[in-house]
C-alpha cells in the first residue's frame, strides 16, 4: 500500500486523542479537509503539530485580508521553495475562493492578469530573500500585514516540512494536474474557505502559558503567539545536534541569502561524518534534495519519528528565522 509520507510513520487521524484529536477536529471544521498530509506528517510530534497550525489558521483562515491574496502569497512562497505539492494545494484553493480563471492562468505558469494579484505573488516569492524585499510599500494595506506576514512564514516552513516528508502528490496519481479535477476539489472546499472564521480560536490548542513574545509585525493580532510557539517548538529540535554541530548549522543560516545551494560540489556536511548537521541543513535550505541515504546516516535505535520530524523541524525554522528577522526591520512600512 503507497503512502503520502517519506521516512516516518504517522499515527492513522482516526486513532487520534488527546491534543493532536482536537487539532484534528478543528482542522475539519475550519480547513476543509479531515486529514491534510501536511499537518498528519507533524502528529509524531504533537507540540509541533498544534502550534504549526495555529500559525496558518490565524493568518491564512482567520487574519487580516483577503483570502484570495493570501493564498496568492503562499503560491509565490511555495514557487519561490519549490514545493510542487503546495503550489498544487493553493491552485486548487485559489479555485475555492471563486477565483477560477486566476487559478488556472497560474497553473499554466501564467502571470496574474490583475495588476495587484501579480505583486502580491511576486511579493510572496520574494520573501525567500532575507531582506530582499526592501523598503518599498507592501502591495496589500498595511493593516494586513499580520495575515500576510504570517501566511508567508507559516509556509516557509511547511514548504520544507512537506518537501522533506511527504511525496510531491497532492492527490493520488497527481490529479490534481488536470484541470477538472482542480476545479471540483476547489469547490468541494467553497463554503469551508469563504466562510468567516474567528481570530484566536487556535491559541486554545497551545499548551505553553507563555508561548513567548510575539513579534512587533504582529500588530497584537493572534498571529503573534502562534509565531511565538512555533518558534519556541521548532527550535527545541536543536537539543538533537551536539554543541558544534548546532553552532555550525546556524552559522551557516547566518550568511544564507535565499540561494538554493548547487548541486555540484555539494555544500552540505558529509553525512558519514556530521550527519545530523547535514541534515537540518537540508531541511532549511534544499528539503527537496533529502535522501534516504541522509536519513538513515542520521538515524539511529534511538532516534523515533518524534526525533526526525523535530530535527526536520529546527532546519526549517531557522530558515524561518532568517526571513521573519527582515519583516522585523521592515515592519514600519505601509
Amino acid at each position: 500500500m503507497s503512502t503520502p509520507f517519506r521516512y516516518t510513520e504517522p499515527q492513522p487521524p482516526k486513532a487520534a486523542t488527546g491534543r493532536v484529536a482536537e487539532v484534528y477536529e478543528q482542522l475539519s471544521r475550519e480547513f476543509g479537509i479531515d486529514e491534510p498530509v501536511t499537518f498528519v506528517v507533524l502528529s509524531s510530534a504533537p507540540e509541533l503539530l498544534a502550534p504549526a497550525w495555529a500559525l496558518m489558521r490565524e493568518s491564512l483562515i482567520a487574519g487580516p485580508g483577503s483570502r484570495t491574496g493570501k493564498e496568492l502569497a503562499a503560491l509565490g512562497v511555495s514557487l519561490a521553495n519549490r514545493c510542487p505539492f503546495c503550489v498544487d494545494a493553493h491552485t486548487v484553493l485559489l479555485h475555492a475562493t471563486g477565483d477560477h480563471a486566476l487559478a488556472e492562468r497560474l497553473a499554466r505558469g501564467e502571470r496574474p492578469e490583475n495588476e495587484e494579484h501579480a505583486r502580491v505573488l511576486e511579493w510572496g516569492q520574494q520573501t525567500r530573500v532575507p531582506g530582499g524585499l526592501g523598503p518599498e510599500p507592501y502591495p496589500f494595506p498595511g493593516e494586513d500585514a499580520p495575515g500576510y506576514l504570517g501566511t508567508a512564514l507559516a509556509f516557509h516552513f511547511i514548504n520544507r516540512i512537506v518537501s522533506a516528508l511527504v511525496t510531491e502528490n497532492l492527490l493520488p496519481g497527481n490529479a490534481q494536474r488536470f484541470r477538472a479535477v482542480r476545479s471540483l476539489a476547489g469547490r468541494t472546499l467553497a463554503r469551508t474557505v469563504r466562510r468567516p472564521a474567528r481570530p484566536g480560536a487556535a491559541l486554545a490548542l497551545l499548551d505553553l502559558p507563555d508561548p513567548g513574545e510575539s513579534p512587533a509585525w504582529a500588530g497584537g493580532t493572534a498571529v503573534g503567539p502562534a509565531y511565538a510557539a512555533l518558534l519556541r517548538a521548532a527550535m527545541a529540535g536543536g537539543a538533537l545536534l551536539d554543541a558544534d554541530d548546532q553552532d555550525l548549522v546556524e552559522e551557516v543560516l547566518l550568511g544564507w541569502d535565499g540561494a538554493h545551494p548547487s548541486l555540484a560540489p555539494d555544500p552540505f556536511p558529509d553525512r558519514r561524518e556530521r550527519p545530523g548537521a547535514r541534515l537540518a541543513l537540508l531541511a532549511a535550505l534544499a528539503p527537496y534534495r533529502i535522501t534516504d541515504e541522509d536519513v538513515a546516516a542520521w538515524r539511529r535505535p534511538e532516534h523515533s519519528d518524534h526525533c526526525l520530524v523535530h530535527l526536520v523541524a529546527y532546519g526549517a525554522f531557522l530558515a524561518v528565522d532568517r526571513i521573519e528577522s527582515a519583516f522585523t526591520r521592515n515592519s514600519v512600512r505601509t
